[in-house]
């Protein structure tokens, strides 16, 4: 189930990744680099808009799941669900105001906007803040949908709006180039897919249309309980965004596509360990009081799993990244971001490692650690950011964001063996790779002769596969892949 519900996760990121890649380079050639880094402010936005749910979104997968498994009756499912998506719903208007009202001080002082984007970046962003609560009452419809393990309807839901964030723009290039009608067109697509998943949930669990009760005093459980991981919610994404902010706040806003077109790249690699990882949220929620020992072996196999799988695909990126850039985005953007692409390669590699143990902590009760950590974090990387910044530029930029990502996989870590201590020895391994992993990276982005860097790759490719193999693949795993490969190579007779 946890592998079916991955790799369905897995597709419904892989998918619009493709768009993004025909997209982006057709959008930065007919926008401009300077309209185009306004609206990739306005992408930004929209995923940072999820921390208005306050935690919600994801404590109600966590108390929904945690229910199921002891077979709540129906009322009291119905009653947390509705609860939760009303609170949810008042959220994102609150939240949308706010955002219309400080809307002409984001574009006009906060951002370095050129005078000539300045109406219609206004205009973009009072959109925005009408999309608001479609983002985040979708949260919550997906959150429930995920506490039921249901990823193939998130997963055929997830799809469709994706690949509308970018080819949707591309629609709109034969009429205009400007971003109103841009921005126009996503809160379309952000509100029929809120609509989506209010009557997929509406069909699918039958509680929600035969009870329907907002009860006050669920509203402290839910808040205490998501409380902490608001903070992190909240936190988090100012440090996953809050880097291409600074850059058009203290670079000129070109910088912002020549560090975004990387970002978007390599970041995307993340789909892996984060579906594993939101597959995995519920079963972490529903097992851990009961049996303790599959969370951990859950914890344990996504840990593997992500280093077999990243660290391959990294070093590939690392090797190769001026020539892919050059292919994809043409020689200038290379130019400008070749440097960025190999700082953050070392980053996403960090973060992924960070993603089983944040989801551990949080699925099992303990959202107060990672929210004092992230607490703990931004301080620190905000001074980085800005000195960094100014010294490098957007390479300083990538320095940051991916020396955060280390000091936060570290700690993570920690806090997660401590909490599931049935995995020290992975732990100390998942450790020992997070030392070593960056340093055979930064090795290989040194590399500048082509041929040199085949011969590296087609060598260490190899002996890794070996290595991982004998050493990270566990013998009844080994088995099973021997048993389907079997079964896969044996020919198909006739039907007789």
């Amino acid at each position: 189930m946890l592998a079916r519900n991955t790799m369905l996760n897995v597709v419904g990121q892989v998918v619009p990744m493709l768009a993004a890649v025909i997209a982006i380079p057709i959008l930065i050639q007919h926008l401009g680099a300077s309209r185009f880094g306004v609206l990739t402010l306005a992408w930004a936005a929209i995923g940072y808009f999820n921390l208005f749910d306050f935690g919600l979104g994801r404590a109600l997968t966590q108390v929904i799941a945690a229910r199921l498994a002891s077979s709540e009756v129906r009322g009291e499912l119905s009653t947390v669900a509705w609860t939760a998506l009303s609170l949810m719903l008042l959220l994102g208007v609150v939240g949308g105001l706010v955002l219309a009202a400080v809307t002409p001080w984001i574009v006009r002082t906060g951002l370095n906007i050129p005078p000539s984007l300045t109406a219609e970046s206004v205009g973009a962003f009072y959109l925005l803040a009408v999309s608001l609560p479609f983002v985040v009452t979708t949260a919550g419809l997906r959150g429930l949908l995920e506490a039921h393990e249901q990823f193939g309807a998130v997963t055929a839901l997830r799809i469709p709006l994706a690949l509308f964030t970018f080819i949707g723009p591309l629609a709109v290039l034969p009429f205009s180039t400007g971003l109103v009608p841009i921005v126009a067109l996503l809160l379309v697509g952000r509100a029929v897919t809120w609509v989506a998943h209010l009557v997929v949930c509406l069909r699918r669990y039958e509680y929600l249309r035969s009870h329907f009760q907002i009860r006050r005093e669920v509203v402290g459980p839910l808040l205490r309980f998501g409380g902490w991981m608001t903070v992190s919610n909240v936190v988090s994404p100012i440090m996953a965004y809050l880097d291409r902010f600074f850059i058009g706040a203290i670079l000129p806003l070109a910088a912002v596509a020549y560090y975004v077109t990387p970002y978007e790249l390599v970041t995307k690699l993340l789909i892996v360990p984060q579906a594993m990882v939101v597959a995995a949220f519920p079963a972490f929620a529903a097992s851990y009081a009961s049996d303790p020992r599959r969370t951990a072996a859950l914890f344990e196999r996504t840990l593997r799993v992500v280093l077999l799988l990243m660290f391959p695909v990294l070093l590939t990126v690392v090797l190769f990244s001026r020539e892919a850039l050059t292919l994809w985005v043409g020689v200038t953007v290379a130019e400008q971001s070749t440097r960025v692409l190999q700082w953050l390669a070392v980053g996403v590699f960090m973060n992924a490692m960070a993603q089983a143990p944040f989801v551990v902590l949080q699925s099992t009760g303990r959202p107060d650690l990672t929210a004092k950590l992230h607490l703990g974090e931004l301080p620190i990387y905000l001074v980085a950011l800005w000195w960094l910044a100014h010294r490098y530029g957007i390479v300083g930029v990538a320095m940051a964001w991916s020396v955060r990502a280390g000091v936060d996989a570290v700690a993570m870590l920690v806090l997660a063996a401590r909490r599931v201590p049935e995995v020290p020895r992975q732990v100390r391994l998942a450790l020992w790779t997070i030392m070593i992993v960056p340093g055979v990276l930064a090795l290989a982005a040194l590399m500048r002769d082509v041929t040199l860097k085949v011969v590296v790759l087609t060598c260490v490719l190899p002996l890794f596969g070996l290595l991982g193999w004998t050493h990270l693949v566990h013998a009844t795993e080994r088995d099973g892949l021997r048993a389907w490969a079997a079964v896969r190579r044996r020919p198909v007779g006739p039907p007789g």
